[in-house]
């Protein structure tokens, strides 16, 4: 059940500020951050990947875009024991560069977890569309960017969006529970997948050279993917937006985002394996598949492996849809508390402590997403990770902000641990990090630049965010500097940086 600090009453605060109840175990924060990094991508999109760098270029990738989550992993941790308040990222750069800037992460965030929510239920969709097509393909309505939308999808996406709505509705310790579950469902999925792969007959090494594509730079191939890490990783900082709901110390949050990024990075690497290795890479590609990996399960072990193969992606798509409603909801709640935006997105369920409104807004806007088919949604999908990589470049220049050298004179409530050079020095690579990415994505020539279509999404998201800040900012200026931090913040609101 949530509680509410009513200090406010008292006169030390003029407002009442809202807290979530602490309910969230350490396994189930680990799943959360887990299966929602891995999500549906790790099932779908190897032969894509493929296509642009190959399978050597794809796992390097990969596995190089783990290492650098985890760089970046490192302020997320100092961050999250400081501060183990709800809204995370929103939160710290808040607390490090102010109200306008933090209403800038929070706003470009937003739109990331919201868009991976429909973006799962969409791949819900597609993967009944997949492999049971007559299920869905019924009653088509139009045709947006060339793909035909069909009512029987949208009704299968409506449904996952509030299914999912209503559990975690029903309160933390479910959506935890259920979490858990999900993911060792799908991990046990993705384990019988390899050791299948491993001793199929049909399923060689030689199928998986060449190593890259003919004709593309090794090197270029795999900064592609490289730069989709934000977008492939994100989920592991779902662990900072839920922890007010920490039943444990906040002090294991390091932990579990390190062991959430590399089990997400080991599960992305067998499947672009199991994707390769059933049938020489290179003609999988040249057919254009609709589902590589699951025409190559079928190739190795027809009806059983596609069923493995397809629990595996349910369970995925379950536990993307489950982990981010929490995030969406927990960042949108903690804008609503901090009035960045309506306050209403602060109320709790009166029984089971909730952020309802929260909850409710983010399935509304996921449910118009269906009836636009997937390209559109994709388009928008693709600026993800724009939004994503700007939180985390500002979680870590907040905590450079926070860290100081080890030779430096100590300041007023400085938390335990902020004295050191190497975290310090590691939080501005973090930084560094981020802005590589952007750049990645942003630049013209960019291996992973974005498409015109996205572009046009971001412009549009941007221009609503700024209808939006200037609609609020009488009432946010309303708040005092010391009210603010004590909405963010509560009980920690004396640790802010001096």
């Amino acid at each position: 059940m949530a509680t509410a600090d009513t200090s406010g009453t008292t006169g030390t605060h003029e407002q009442e500020r809202t807290e979530l109840a602490k309910s969230l175990k350490p396994k189930w924060v680990w799943a959360i951050a887990l299966g929602s990094a891995v999500g549906w991508g790790a099932f779908i999109l190897p032969t894509g990947w493929m296509e642009t760098a190959g399978p050597l270029g794809t796992i390097l990738g990969i596995t190089i875009g783990a290492a650098l989550m985890c760089l970046i992993a490192v302020s997320y941790g100092l961050l999250i024991r400081t501060y183990p308040v709800s809204g995370g990222e929103y939160a710290y750069t808040y607390v490090a560069f102010g109200r306008t800037q933090a209403f800038i992460c929070g706003w470009f965030l937003a739109l990331g977890y919201i868009s991976v929510v429909a973006l799962n239920s969409s791949a819900l969709a597609l993967l009944f569309r997949t492999l049971t097509p007559d299920l869905v393909q019924w009653m088509p309505l139009w045709k947006v960017a060339g793909w035909d939308v069909y009512m029987g999808e949208v009704v299968v996406a409506s449904a996952a969006v509030l299914l999912f709505a209503v559990l975690n509705t029903f309160g933390a310790s479910m959506s935890g529970r259920l979490q858990f579950i999900f993911c060792m469902v799908m991990l046990a999925g993705v384990a019988l997948i390899a050791i299948g792969v491993l001793f199929a007959g049909d399923a060689t090494w030689s199928n998986v050279s060449p190593a890259f594509p003919e004709g593309s730079a090794p090197f270029a191939a795999t900064l592609a993917i490289v730069a989709i890490a934000p977008w492939a990783y994100a989920g592991f900082d779902n662990i900072p937006q839920a922890a007010e709901e920490f039943d444990f110390s906040p002090t294991k949050a390091f932990a579990l985002i390190i062991l959430a990024i590399t089990a997400a990075a080991g599960v992305y690497v067998i499947m672009i394996l199991a994707t390769a290795a059933p049938q020489p890479w290179t003609e999988l590609v040249a057919s254009e598949p609709a589902w590589g990996t699951a025409d190559g399960m079928r190739n190795l072990y027809g009806t059983v492996g596609v069923l493995v193969l397809g629990t595996a992606v349910c369970m995925g798509v379950a536990t993307g849809l489950n982990g981010f409603f929490v995030s969406a909801s927990r960042l949108l709640f903690a804008m609503g508390r901090a009035r960045a935006i309506p306050d209403a997105m602060s109320r709790l369920h009166p029984k089971h402590g909730t952020p309802m409104l929260a909850i409710w807004f983010t399935a509304l806007l996921c449910l118009i997403a269906p009836w636009f088919g997937r390209e559109v949604l994709l388009w928008i999908v693709d600026m993800t990770a724009t939004g994503v990589t700007i939180a985390y470049t500002y979680t870590c220049l907040a905590a450079f902000k926070l860290f100081r050298w080890s030779s430096s004179e100590a300041r007023p409530n400085d938390p335990d641990g902020v004295c050191s050079t190497p975290k310090k020095l590691m939080s501005a690579l973090g930084a560094l990090t981020g802005a590589i990415f952007f750049f990645l994505l942003l630049t013209p020539g960019s291996p992973a630049q974005l498409g015109i279509q996205s572009y046009a999404a971001l412009a549009v998201w941007i221009l609503l965010g700024v209808v939006f800040y200037f609609s609020r900012r009488a009432e946010s200026n309303q708040t005092s500097d010391e009210e603010m931090t004590y909405l963010i913040l509560g009980d920690d609101a004396d640790k802010v940086m001096k």
